[in-house]
């Protein structure tokens, strides 16, 4: 099985949720025979050609010099590149037997070259634009890619989304029937103790909190729909129980600033950090001493940052939203509150603080689930399995048997 995977985001290039997918899910495919070829934009370094030690070829294009406001025709004219790069590649390797498209930001490429090549399209919707946009279309940037978001639904054989609820919105939004969506989770991999011994995790830990003053962590992209606002007006109940807790927020985004400005105006800038971006090492140490991750998401399709929370042992309170919901089970494995409301909101995280003994049993409950069910060779085989049975519903059908003649 030989797969081309187009994907905008691929190391060192990772802005959210989507990139570390592909990531991780392209090397659990080799593991599993699958030769995967991944086709992405060169927007932050790495080489043109690499196969890593994985088994992944990993192609980057160098994308078209567009001034960056005019991002919808940036997109537009990389798509081209990308589908240039995929006939040389094709020469070089071979034919190939799937493609499998992740989101809007590739989707015409691989479109293109569904109809070129007469292969089978996969397409994973990881979100959509107008759950971003609470529903909003308008006729611009976001009616655009919404457009672009249905044809790459309605132009694939199959359509795999991460979670329930983003199975509902893509048959909602764009009319695809529930018999041709497959739903796959996103996974984690476990890693050993980021601390060698209690005395480094201390020290890591004094950079942030006194020893006996409560960490609340939160990781993420700073924009609106992860509802790190809500957080900041919560803060000031959870400071009436727990006067000296610390709240460390970590990511980048455009809301950042604005985030910054509403502590400010809250007059809890002094109990709340702003790291900016951080390294995947340093967030999984900051988990492995936080005595709790919050993600009080408006709008979250899955919620990867809770999977990798609970991989590290760490308390999670989430909203009941999306696919944090599904990931999550009340009580069992955390909290899970009320969306957009900051009393929800402090009354979970004050119900982990304040009961360590029952936060301990759901550490262990999410820990044991996550090793269970949310690992990539589990994923991956899901994955290939879906290939596989592509492949011969495409075989079956004269367009397939047409295919070995281009």
């Amino acid at each position: 099985m030989r797969v081309l995977m187009l994907s905008w985001e691929y190391p060192p290039h990772i802005i959210g949720g989507m990139g570390r997918h592909v990531m991780e899910l392209a090397p659990a495919l080799a593991a599993q025979q699958v030769e995967v070829h991944v086709l992405t934009p060169l927007l932050r370094g790495g080489e043109a050609y690499e196969q890593l030690p994985s088994g992944v070829h990993v192609h980057r294009v160098e994308p078209p010099h567009m001034e960056a406001a005019n991002f919808s025709s940036f997109v537009q004219q990389a798509n081209t590149l990308l589908e240039q790069v995929a006939y040389e590649i094709r020469v070089d390797h071979g034919r190939f037997d799937v493609i499998h498209v992740h989101d809007w930001l590739t989707a015409e490429a691989g479109i293109l070259l569904k109809h070129m090549w007469h292969l089978p399209l996969i397409a994973t919707i990881h979100a959509t634009e107008r759950g971003r946009q609470q529903g909003y279309i308008g006729n611009g940037h976001v009616g655009h890619i919404n457009n672009l978001e249905w044809r790459l639904t309605y132009e694939a054989w199959r359509v795999i989304t991460c979670s329930y609820f983003m199975a509902d919105q893509v048959h909602d939004y764009f009319g695809t029937p529930h018999d041709k969506i497959d739903i796959i989770p996103n996974a984690v991999n476990i890693y050993p103790d980021p601390f060698s011994s209690e005395h480094t995790r201390q020290a890591f830990r004094q950079h942030f909190a006194v020893d006996d003053h409560p960490l609340v962590f939160h990781v993420g992209r700073m924009v609106y729909e992860k509802g790190v606002h809500v957080l900041l007006e919560s803060w000031t109940r959870v400071r009436q129980v727990f006067p000296h807790v610390r709240l460390l927020i970590a990511g980048t985004g455009n809301y950042l600033d604005n985030l910054k400005a509403r502590a400010q105006s809250l007059g809890i800038d002094n109990d709340v950090i702003f790291t900016g971006y951080i390294s995947d090492a340093d967030r999984d140490r900051l988990y492995a001493v936080a005595d709790a991750a919050v993600f009080p998401s408006i709008y979250e399709p899955f919620g990867i940052t809770a999977l990798e929370a609970m991989s590290t042992k760490c308390p999670v309170i989430v909203t009941n939203t999306g696919g944090l919901a599904e990931v999550v089970r009340l009580h069992e494995t955390g909290i899970i509150v009320y969306p957009n409301n900051a009393d929800s909101l402090a009354w979970g995280i004050l119900h982990t603080l304040q009961n360590p003994k029952w936060s301990h049993a759901r550490v262990c409950n999410a820990f044991r689930e996550v090793c269970d069910v949310y690992n990539w060779p589990r994923i991956a085989t899901l994955t290939s399995r879906l290939y596989d049975r592509v492949q011969n519903d495409w075989q079956k059908v004269i367009w397939g048997k047409e295919a070995m003649f281009l």
